[in-house]
């Protein structure tokens, strides 16, 4: 799987990027772990990985950050993050360019 993430702390909350990885994984009906290229996208082409994660989480003094949502096309889909950590997918209707 082409995400540099430290899964050794299994109580830690899941990355917003693993959740979009596993999203696209169970709409393809596959395991997250074969979401790589080159049959899929790779996340890292389309959106900073580490970027997404830290767009919603909270700050170093532990607040909140401001409410919101990102969107961008990944492996045929269009996906949508919000700040409440939702990963949305629908399948892509146009081209991409």
């Amino acid at each position: 799987m082409l995400l540099s993430l430290d899964r050794s702390d299994a109580n830690e909350a899941t990355s917003l990027s693993y959740e979009v990885i596993a999203a696209v994984a169970e709409r393809e009906g596959i395991d997250p772990v074969e979401l790589e290229p080159p049959e899929y996208d790779a996340l890292y082409d389309v959106v900073n990985p580490e970027a997404l994660d830290s767009l919603f989480a909270p700050r170093q003094n532990g607040s909140d950050r401001s409410t919101g949502r990102v969107e961008f096309p990944f492996c045929g889909y269009d996906v949508v993050v919000t700040s409440d950590g939702e990963v949305e997918l629908s399948k892509q209707t146009r081209a991409q360019q």
